[in-house]
């Protein structure tokens, strides 16, 4: 039986142990925490810190393949162990997409249409990018930043005084979409071919995935061209496992926003919504079975459940309706706008859910 090691814990890594589970697969995660939700699910948790080269080689040492579930895994640890131990990913796509101004200027060279931007690193190379770029904007930090932080729409003089605390690090300054959505892919290769799974239109809340519908209500064209372009772009760049696109459309034209080489959020719909799953299809690649071509079971609704959400939540899973998905990770503490969960609503549309659920939820 084949281990799957997961650098991570967390509710990513909860889900792919658990559809490796059902494949027969074992896994082992690396977390500090000792109750990640993962924990719960993998047959071994290493209680360690991501940044600590022994807990990491201790992970590849007792995994027949290795995975992340986060971007941010220290580039200085994980480089010179893909050459010692089977992590098939590699470190390239977590690379290009550590650095908005890589990812960005990654996503140009290879024929995706981006928003126009710089790079800022003080006031006066912010100046300089306004007086190329124009208001308004969107000034976000070159690395870590995730769910809205790290990042501040500009429009007046005024906004740029005050997002002068965010030069403290490097930046970039993008031009600001006006965009009609955002949607998303998420796709998995394994060199030879690349499978992908319908598209979503997401809704956004306080810079934190909230909604999204499946499929995406868009011109079948500009679908085909998003899927399409995608895939070319993964093959391109040599990316093999898992990866996640999110896209601007605006009058039919679709702009790249940022990528993910792992599961991604607006992708947790697959688990019931699709014929195959997002996490499965990971497991698939890393213990090398044959991939699985993806359909939509029916029209799909993922609502994620933050803090705020939990018990509300609660008392959906009690009421056991039909086609209606509870998942809580099983996180220990709960607080406003993290994520605790998701429900998936299946044979759902957007307008439904706005009549019978979202009063739900605020």
């Amino acid at each position: 039986m084949k281990t799957i090691g997961i650098i991570g814990g967390g509710q990513l890594g909860l889900m792919i142990a658990e559809q490796a589970r059902l494949l027969g697969v074992r896994t082992v995660c690396l977390d500090p925490a000792t109750d990640a939700p993962a924990g719960a699910v993998c047959d071994d948790h290493i209680v360690g810190r991501f940044d600590d080269p022994e807990a990491v080689e201790e992970l590849c040492r007792r995994s027949d393949v290795v995975t992340y579930e986060f971007e941010n895994v220290p580039g200085e640890i994980l480089i010179p162990l893909c050459g010692k131990y089977n992590i098939p990913q590699g470190y390239r796509p977590l690379y290009d997409s550590q650095d908005r101004l890589r990812e960005k200027s990654n996503a140009r060279d290879h024929g995706l249409r981006t928003p126009r931007f710089a790079a800022v690193d003080d006031m006066a190379s912010l100046r300089a990018a306004v007086a190329e770029i124009g208001l308004p904007a969107v000034l976000k930090t070159r690395t870590l930043g995730y769910d809205g932080h790290g990042q501040q729409v500009l429009r007046t003089e005024e906004d740029l005084r005050k997002a002068e605390p965010l030069l403290a690090v490097p930046c970039i300054l993008e031009e600001f979409v006006p965009f009609d959505f955002e949607a998303s892919i998420v796709m998995v290769s394994d060199g030879e071919r690349v499978v992908s799974f319908p598209i979503g239109r997401n809704v956004h809340r306080d810079g934190i995935l909230d909604l999204c519908f499946v499929p995406a209500e868009v011109d079948g064209a500009v679908l085909a061209r998003m899927k399409s372009e995608s895939e070319r772009f993964m093959r391109d760049c040599g990316y093999r496992g898992i990866l996640a696109i999110e896209y601007f459309v605006r009058q039919g034209e679709i702009y790249f926003n940022e990528m993910a080489p792992r599961p991604h959020n607006s992708g947790h719909y697959t688990i019931e919504g699709a014929t195959t799953n997002q996490f499965r299809e990971l497991v698939r690649y890393l213990v090398g079975m044959p991939l699985e071509e993806p359909r939509l079971v029916a029209p799909t609704v993922m609502k994620n459940i933050l803090g705020q959400d939990l018990e509300e939540a609660r008392k959906v899973a009690a009421e056991h309706r039909p086609g209606v998905y509870v998942h809580l990770y099983g996180k220990s503490e709960s607080r406003p706008k993290r994520k605790m969960g998701h429900i998936t609503f299946v044979g759902m549309q957007a307008g439904e859910y706005e009549r019978d659920w979202a009063a739900r939820f605020v």
